[in-house]
């Protein structure tokens, strides 16, 4: 996902954004039953023009909220707004509160699928 149109960046930018990995349904609804059955897998790295890469995981949270997390604990948790019923397809847009407090607006510019982990 690349930040889309916010006040400081009319016209978004692609040096802004999160990559992650969760599982979707066939209609490009996240999966809960596979994420909670390959949690580990549920990888994201935030990228932000200027600013080191974050590596995390996504997680569900006791209020029922997804988040993106970078460290043990909630203060770093990055909330992202109505992520159960979101479709991620190409074109869609997602808005996560940041480390600043800060919703902001993200499109869904690429999706890749990958390998299912294998279980022993």
């Amino acid at each position: 996902m690349e930040l889309a149109r916010t006040p400081e960046f009319p016209n978004g930018s692609s040096h802004h954004g999160y990559e992650f990995t969760a599982p979707l349904d066939a209609k490009g609804h996240l999966d809960p039953a596979g994420w909670s059955g390959n949690k580990v897998a549920c990888t994201v790295r935030r990228f932000w023009e200027k600013a080191d890469d974050e590596a995390g995981t996504l997680i569900h949270r006791r209020d029922g909220k997804w988040a993106f997390s970078y460290r043990p604990g909630d203060e770093d948790d990055e909330p992202i707004f109505r992520f159960d019923t979101h479709r991620f397809v190409v074109g869609e847009y997602v808005s996560v509160t940041e480390h600043d407090g800060v919703e902001r607006p993200f499109k869904v510019v690429d999706i890749h699928p990958v390998a299912a982990a294998r279980q022993s």
